[in-house]
């Protein structure tokens, strides 16, 4: 009965909006492209005979933390084509060359507040949603993304591009080389484009300058950058890319606990192939054999002692990634990482008749775990057995809104299966928006009941220049379940708000955001299982710092007992200078609760990081994450219950842009007072692992891993003892065609 009418709600919501949705695509100034007139090298260097006829942009608007003013400095821009690629040139001037911030770093790692950086924003498909961003910083070092309208920004997908920088002594040189193979396109003569050209600036403040003017509170960005004309007889979209591996694993045990003898499997060799075929400019079409989905970058670890409910990872994987902002949903209903082990995976993702889609089936042979998700908290299951899933969604723009439907579907043996349907929507008309969701679930287990249940999403936000609202409500039925996608709660209805104002004063402090933020929460019978009420601040600062202010102020339930939290909280981000990086501080302290025996607490949460850039090429990142819960014991002291620490350290040596030397040491312990648990427990728990990293690639997918690496545990009279290590190689190389 919830189903239909959350559905009925939101289809009505739909139809009403959707004739306010369509307005004109690109709403900044046209810049014109021309076909290349003599040789262009990607050098770095702009004297080449090809840059002095091409278009020039010299308009450009500083957005934040200016209005769209002039910028404090002065930027240039080149655009030319030719039958194969896309040029763009920059000169970026600056006063003062010896302040600009380009450390050597590994593809994507560049810090925002931290880097100098600059290139486009590319809307080749002309739809006023989706952009693709190719950035290079004045070290040479790439950053590649999508963005969109709907689902924000992902870094996580790589394209292949060329660039060159150079810092001069008038400021910093780029040069960017885009191969329309690798751009996605329609079919038309002459094209027209979506552009934006980007400048990043942080000294005492970030400074962000474009070519486009960005009104603040603005709801989109694609929709607001520049038209690009010019472009004419491009060639077609038809691109092959196969990309064989082989990779070596070897890996040792401790067969019974840490400390003794490490079982030491042989060296084993794999192989695999990935093939991405782009017929034509609207499909990309992908299989993957005995597919490499290795994680060279280990996760930090995340401190789980006390926590209610399951926490997620961030995919990295390759396969994934085409199309990613497709797989993004208001209703967590896709989490690729819960895909384990595939064997052979393949996906089609493109557009046709105005539809854009993906879709993507895998065979998992099992190996990691479900959650089960409930009301107060969450639990997993292993998913020891092999699957068959299936992941479709199609979504049709109309206007600056669209129209979607999602199916994530996974088949395992013995008539186990978990079913997911639904449709999304989100209607955007001047500053509101207007998003929603409503799904479906038929979950069976082998020796359980079948459950069919149902999820719902629906929030609507108004930004304007100073005030911000936002309402939003979500209810999933006791029975739902996402085995392909991340939710660990459910049986639970949900309403929420925020609302905020901004002021933007001169001086030490740029910008402060006052809001607050509301919930309440209960389970399908009406009983209460959280409420919140959070006011905050938040600052834009010198030094590059963002600094938050909150007071949190809740009531949670935890296994039928209430619980008041009231605690403070104080964030704060820095980046004082070129060797100093991303300084941060995140600390919670308050009243709390010990929901693992049921009773009230206090506690305190501090994460600590910082990167020193000891040279240009020689990095150091330090973390150091901790949480204390003290309680009172049965004759009213004080006591310690437990202490969980993450402390870890990352070298990055870059040889140059394509190659580094990294070496990780992570060391996760817990301290427990056993006396103050109602279960038995452990005093102490802790693990450490060290691993060592060289990687050279020619790009994404040409690459060269070989790594080393070494786990250790405490045992019981608390030694650090030989748990396991690895050893792994890989080459890869991608021909195209």
């Amino acid at each position: 009965m919830h189903t239909r009418r959350a559905a009925a709600v939101s289809a009505a919501l739909v139809l009403a909006a959707w004739p306010a949705g369509a307005q004109l695509l690109h709403q900044g100034e046209e810049i014109r492209i021309a076909r290349r007139q003599g040789e262009i090298r990607i050098d770095g260097l702009l004297d080449d005979e090809g840059w002095t006829p091409a278009p020039r942009v010299e308009r450009w608007y500083e957005f934040n933390p200016g209005d769209n003013v002039e910028p404090r400095v002065r930027s240039i821009a080149w655009l030319a084509y030719d039958d194969r690629f896309l040029y763009a040139a920059f000169e970026f001037l600056d006063p003062d060359p010896g302040a600009i911030r380009a450390p050597l770093t590994d593809r994507d790692r560049v810090v925002g507040s931290g880097t100098d950086y600059g290139g486009l924003f590319m809307d080749t498909r002309n739809d006023g949603h989706s952009a693709t961003i190719m950035m290079v910083t004045a070290a040479g070092v790439q950053y590649d993304a999508v963005t969109d309208d709907a689902a924000g920004e992902d870094q996580s997908p790589d394209f292949f591009w060329d660039s060159a920088t150079r810092i001069t002594d008038r400021g910093w040189t780029a040069e960017i080389r885009v191969p329309f193979s690798s751009l996605r396109y329609r079919e038309a003569n002459p094209q027209t484009w979506g552009i934006a050209l980007y400048r990043n600036y942080p000294r005492d403040y970030r400074y962000q300058i474009a070519s486009v003017r960005v009104p603040r509170g603005s709801n989109c960005t694609v929709c607001l950058i520049n038209t690009l004309t010019g472009l004419e007889r491009l060639p077609t979209s038809q691109h092959v890319v196969v990309a064989p591996y082989v990779s070596t694993t070897g890996v040792a045990r401790a067969a019974d606990g840490p400390g003794t003898r490490l079982t030491d499997t042989r060296l084993t060799p794999e192989g695999g192939l990935d093939v991405k075929w782009i017929p034509d400019a609207d499909t990309a079409l992908d299989f993957a054999l005995n597919p490499d989905f290795s994680q060279v970058e280990a996760d930090t670890a995340q401190i789980t002692a006390n926590e209610l409910f399951a926490l997620s990872f961030d995919e990295k994987r390759p396969f994934f990634l085409e199309g990613v902002e497709l797989l993004s949903t208001p209703i967590r209903a896709v989490y690729t990482r819960s895909i384990t082990s595939p064997r052979w995976g393949a996906r089609a993702t493109g557009k046709a008749a105005g539809v854009s889609y993906t879709t993507l089936v895998a065979e998992d042979t099992g190996g990691g775990s479900v959650v089960i998700p409930g009301p107060s908290s969450s639990s997993t299951m292993a998913q020891d057995f092999t699957s068959y899933v299936l992941i479709a969604r199609a979504k049709r723009d109309i206007g600056r809104s669209f129209l979607s439907v999602l199916v994530a579907d996974r088949e395992g043996g013995g008539g186990r299966h978990n079913r997911v349907a639904g449709p999304d929507f989100q209607w955007r008309a001047g500053r509101q928006v207007l998003t929603g969701q409503v799904l479906v679930s038929d979950t069976r287990d082998p020796g359980a009941r079948p459950a069919r249940s149902h999820a719902a999403d629906v929030d609507w936000r108004l930004d304007s220049t100073r005030l911000e609202l936002n309402t939003r409500y979500k209810d999933a039925g006791d029975g739902f379940r996402a085995d392909a996608g991340f939710i660990p709660q459910v049986g639970v209805r949900e309403l929420s708000g925020r609302a905020g104002w901004t002021a933007r004063p001169a001086g030490l402090v740029r910008r402060v955001r006052m809001y607050a933020d509301t919930s309440e929460q209960e389970d399908r019978s009406g009983a209460l299982i959280a409420r919140l009420v959070r006011p905050a601040v938040d600052m834009d600062v010198r030094w590059n710092g963002f600094v938050r202010l909150r007071l949190i102020e809740q009531r949670i339930r935890s296994e039928g007992r209430l619980f008041d939290r009231r605690q403070l909280g104080v964030f704060s981000r820095f980046n004082p200078s070129q060797r100093v990086e991303q300084l941060t501080l995140d600390l919670t302290a308050g009243r709390d609760a010990d929901f693992a025996n049921l009773r009230p607490a206090h506690g305190v949460t501090l994460n600590v990081s910082g990167t020193l850039n000891l040279t240009r090429r020689l990095a150091v990142e330090l973390l150091q994450n901790s949480r204390r819960l003290d309680v009172h014991d049965a004759a009213g002291h004080g006591r310690r219950l437990l202490a969980a620490r993450v402390s870890r350290v990352r070298g990055h040596y870059m040889f140059a842009a394509n190659s580094f030397l990294r070496v990780i040491g992570q060391y996760a312990s817990t301290t427990r007072e056993p006396g103050l648990f109602l279960a038995s427990v452990r005093r102490r728990t802790g693990t450490f692992s060290g691993s060592v990293l060289f990687a050279y690639k020619l790009n994404w997918q040409s690459v060269m891993f070989v790594g080393y690496g070494e786990d250790r545990a405490l045992s019981t009279d608390d030694d650090l003892r030989p748990s396991g290590r690895q050893l792994f190689a890989k080459v890869s190389y991608a021909f195209q065609r």
